[in-house]
């Protein structure tokens, strides 16, 4: 029988115990009593992005960086962009690598305690951005409640907070004796850093969230909840579906909807859902469920979904950030064009830069963006600046991959686990190129040659140049499919010590090294 008792601790001192209906009521009133903030957020856009970057300035004229650049907190828009050079995480890191040893006011004008590891660059195995006291407060728990604000706005009967939620996170890392601070998953440290209320909303303890075996750590927070009065989920899918995975294995039902009848969200974020979708749905049997898009990173939380019938993403003006957008040309190539938020244009890709409360100062992030609505400003993300595949001129970015793989298995009663494309390149025995997909299914395409040429006809509608390309096969050859054994993606995630919500299989690579490591595997 669930647990329909909520207790309220104030240290270490039980004041009282509260129905669990008397407590989705009151936070459900909380955020009904936060309508200010959708007011901001969906009218008051640029007067927000005017006040962050004069605050931005303000810290930063007083930091090792901001003198260095002769930074002061009245300069224009117009002085930022001039006098300040765009960064990348390699053009920081010897600043990063000092905050680590324990400096500070390097690039903040606080301390410095933790840092986020995510996923290297071409110099490095793993990044590390620096987390500032400011940036928890203003970014990520603020977009957080705002996120809820927004949900109970379009939900105002949920009953979401009569149950817990799984958050499924990260893990906490050591790091080598000489650095002064510490490191984890952005999730990890969020949880690690949230007040002692929110445990009493989520499922299982804070122990098993943070554990650092990941195998052992899923299996437990199955174990954990497969009992529990579940309401919600937030994660990364391709990882979160190894926990629904493991809780039908344990509960012996069928789907979720028989292990949690009253499971009403899922907050996703990290990669594409759409790859996923046909899964998801067939394992959740919920047509009630609400799939709710966020895209959160480890430099921060920038958007969510706003609206019931889209996933388009509502950009974060008002949380710690000011955004800049490097215009991307037609074909993939990025500009000279640097623009703030008021001079973006509709289904144009940009590549987005950030100057934020971390002390990231016009810090490309990586990500590619395309604006759908300039009032309110809302987006979808295209791809990555480093994820793509261009040898033959095709120009084939990850959003064309997702929608055709998506109609493929639609069109095969298939259903994905994971995937990633790499080039054939040609050569004297071919003097075509080609695609080569390495795809992991759930459930294997009733028909091979349908899934492939409904693949192949997809990406020609989605993308003009690869359909010239792929023109009676001259450049470019249809697809060539390898079927990988289950389990493969995660153990080579694992063998890179990759492991966890935070990573994610790269889809598009510009050369065959990943590819040809999944392969020897095999």
């Amino acid at each position: 029988m669930y647990n329909h008792f909520f207790v309220f601790l104030d240290g270490k001192n039980i004041k009282k115990i509260i129905p669990m209906r008397l407590v989705n009521s009151a936070i459900r009133a909380f955020f009904s009593l936060r309508e200010e903030r959708i007011k901001i957020l969906l009218e008051q856009p640029l007067e927000s992005q005017n006040k962050w970057l004069s605050y931005l300035l303000d810290n930063g004229s007083k930091t090792t960086y901001g003198k260095q650049f002769g930074m002061k907190n009245r300069w224009s828009y117009s002085k930022f962009s001039i006098q300040l050079p765009v960064q990348n995480y390699n053009s920081l890191m010897p600043y990063i690598n000092r905050i680590m040893q324990g400096e500070n006011n390097l690039l903040w004008n606080s301390r410095i305690d933790w840092v986020a590891k995510s996923s290297g660059t071409t110099q490095t195995k793993s990044k590390y951005i620096p987390i500032t006291e400011e940036a928890l407060k203003n970014n990520n728990y603020l977009a957080a409640r705002d996120s809820l604000t927004f949900y109970c706005h379009l939900f105002p009967e949920t009953e979401m907070f009569n149950g817990k939620g799984i958050t499924l996170g990260g893990t906490i890392h050591e790091l080598d004796g000489n650095c002064k601070v510490k490191c984890g998953d952005v999730s990890a440290i969020l949880m690690n850093n949230i007040p002692v209320l929110g445990d009493f909303l989520k499922a299982p303890n804070r122990e098993i969230l943070l554990g650092s075996n990941w195998h052992e750590k899923l299996q437990k927070i199955a174990q954990n909840t497969v009992d529990e009065n579940i309401t919600s989920l937030s994660g990364v899918p391709s990882w979160m579906l190894l926990v629904l995975k493991e809780v039908l294995k344990i509960s012996g039902k069928e789907t979720i909807n028989d292990v949690w009848p009253n499971l009403e969200v899922y907050f996703h974020g990290g990669v594409a859902f759409l790859p996923y979708i046909n899964e998801y749905k067939e394992i959740m049997n919920n047509d009630r469920l609400f799939y709710m898009n966020m895209y959160n990173a480890s430099e921060g939380f920038f958007g969510f979904q706003d609206q019931k019938k889209s996933d388009e993403l509502l950009l974060l003006t008002d949380h710690g950030i000011f955004y800049e957008f490097i215009s991307i040309n037609e074909a993939g190539v990025a500009t000279d064009k640097i623009i703030p938020l008021s001079d973006v244009e509709l289904n144009k890709v940009y590549e987005l830069v950030i100057t934020s409360l971390t002390g990231l100062w016009r810090y490309k992030l990586g990500d590619t963006i395309k604006f759908t609505s300039l009032n309110p400003y809302r987006f979808k993300i295209t791809g990555r600046t480093t994820h793509f595949i261009n040898v033959f001129g095709e120009e084939l970015v990850v959003d064309n991959t997702d929608k055709a793989i998506k109609t493929a298995c639609e069109a095969t009663n298939a259903i994905l686990n994971e995937y990633t494309v790499a080039p054939i390149y040609a050569n004297v025995e071919n003097s075509s190129g080609g695609h080569e997909w390495l795809i992991e299914f759930t459930q294997k395409p009733d028909n091979l040659e349908n899934f492939i040429e409904t693949l192949d006809r997809k990406l020609k509608e989605l993308n003009s140049d690869y359909e010239a390309k792929r023109t009676d096969d001259l450049i470019l050859k249809r697809p060539q499919i390898v079927i990988a054994p289950n389990g493969l993606f995660i153990k080579w995630l694992g063998e890179k010590n990759k492991l966890g919500g935070q990573y994610k299989v790269p889809r598009l690579q510009n050369d065959r090294k990943m590819i040809e490591e999944l392969i020897n595997m095999m």
